[in-house]
Parts: C-alpha cells; structure tokens; sequence
C-alpha cells in the first residue's frame, strides 16, 4: 500500500545507520511500512510543514542505491527524492561539519579506456532547482552551520589519499566538485527516469578524503556530519511547499478572487469539497 496522495511526501533516502539515525530525529511518530520485496521504510509527519517523510536505509553504493530508490518511487509516489548523508571534502576552504548542497551530481567513473589513455565522458545531473533555492533560504537561518552549493562527484570508493589516481583523476575532470561520496548519481538518476520526481542530496563533510579520514572518524565527525545534513534537509522543506498543498495560498501567490464567491483555480488543482448557493439572494 502506498502513502495516500492526499499527503504529500517526500523521499529521503540514506546509506548508514548513524545517517538514519539523524533523520529519524526530527520524526516524533513514525510508522513502519514494508516494500512488498522486503525494503523498509518509516513514514510519518513533519513537524511545522505540509510534508509526510518516507525514510530509507539502502546501504552503500550508487548501483543500489538506483535499484532501490526506483522501487521506492514506484510504491510511495514522492514529490521529491532526498539523500542526505556524510562525504569527504574535495576543497580547502569546506570544512568537516560544513554542508555541501549538490547543485549537480557527477557520475566520475564514466568513460572510454584508449591506447592513449582514459577518456573521460562526463555524466551530470542537476540537482532540482526550487529545492536548491529553498536550501539557500534555509541556509540564511541557520548561521550555526556553513553550507556551500557545488557539484557533488559519485564514486564507488572511499577516498582515503589525496595523492592517489582517482584524486589526480577528480581535480583534472570534475576539480568543480565541493564533495566526493556513493550513492547520489544513483538516487538521482533513478528519480530523472521518474519523469517528475524533484531530486537533491545533501551531505555533510566527515573528513577531507585524505589519509587522517580514519582519525576523523574516531573523533565523532561522522554523527556531527550527519546530523548537519538532516538539519539542513528539514530546514530545506520547511521552506519549501508541496505543490499540492491546500492552502489558499501558495509559493506562487494567492490564488485570485473575481467577484465576491468566485475564486479563480484555473493553472491550478483544488483539492477539497465545493459548497455552491442555488438562486436566491445574496
């Protein structure tokens, strides 16, 4: 059974416990539903917004991550696809416990081996506009956590030396890359193919992709991390309506009024009942 539709819903999507953990925080009640082939989610309303969350945990990878968010938005019919997480930083000036907010997600491992060398063929995806715009809003509120807007690179591997191939190979073809992490080139993905599912991952930095990762995570950066995204993430939708939201009044503006009891729906959907007069007066 899939989530009603009059309950707009939002997808986020995870890879690691302690990431889980941080999301399912801001969810006071939750419901557990489970995917007729076995994948797991806990629903449950937002506090303070119009949105129901859906929260997933796929385990790592980009090509999981695909199989799985596509069967998730399938059965529960998202509005919008989130995977929020940790990563390691690919900048100097992005520190752990920052927040990088992907613009695009690039897929770093497409390409064609020739005799004189790799060819790189660069696979991106933009991440969804009025999400982005609605993080950058959030981000206003939030001076306790610095947030960047940059490309985000997929890659299935844990970079762990910055003086290693795939680093020399990030900075020569994707050097605009704020972060490096696993599985958003494949949640992306699988929500283009949807058709009209918004997508957006949002990490936070664990580490800076170097050899002291290890030192890093023993000093609690990953649950630091994780729990920056999760608070950038929801204050992201909290700013952001649902398309189907019920109020009279949207990001769009008010609806228009003509006349006394008439008010205009038309470029829209209303979703409620119709009270109408019949003759008479007034």
């Amino acid at each position: 059974m899939s989530v009603p539709e009059t309950q707009p819903t939002v997808l986020i999507l995870t890879a690691l416990p302690l990431e889980y953990a941080a999301v399912r925080a801001y969810l006071p009640e939750r419901d557990e539903r489970v995917h007729p082939k076995g994948t797991r989610v806990e629903t449950g309303r937002l506090p303070d917004s119009s949105w129901h969350l859906a929260i997933s945990e796929l385990g790592v990878g980009a090509e999981r991550a695909a199989a799985l968010t596509a069967q998730l938005i399938d059965w529960l019919h998202p509005e919008a696809v989130l995977f929020v997480g940790v990563a390691g930083s690919l900048k100097d000036d992005i520190e752990i416990g920052d927040v990088v907010v992907g613009t695009q997600v690039y897929e770093i491992h497409g390409g064609k081996q020739a005799h004189d060398g790799f060819k790189v063929r660069p696979r991106a995806l933009p991440g969804s506009h009025a999400l982005e715009q609605a993080a950058r809003a959030a981000a206003r509120d939030l001076p306790e956590i610095r947030v960047h807007f940059a490309p985000i690179a997929t890659g299935d591997v844990v970079l762990a030396d910055s003086r290693s191939e795939i680093a020399w190979h990030l900075d020569a073809h994707y050097n605009d890359a704020g972060a490096i992490e696993m599985e958003g080139s494949g949640a992306a993905h699988a929500a283009h193919l949807s058709g009209q599912v918004d997508a957006l991952v949002v990490r936070g930095v664990s580490d800076r992709a170097d050899r002291y990762k290890r030192r890093a995570d023993a000093g609690g950066s990953q649950q630091r991390a994780a729990a920056h995204a999760a608070t950038v993430a929801v204050a992201m939708l909290r700013k952001r309506q649902s398309r189907r939201t019920e109020s009279g009044d949207s990001e769009e503006g008010p609806q228009r009024r003509h006349g006394g009891d008439h008010i205009d729906f038309r470029g829209g959907i209303f979703h409620g009942t119709v009270i109408g007069k019949q003759g008479g007066d007034r």
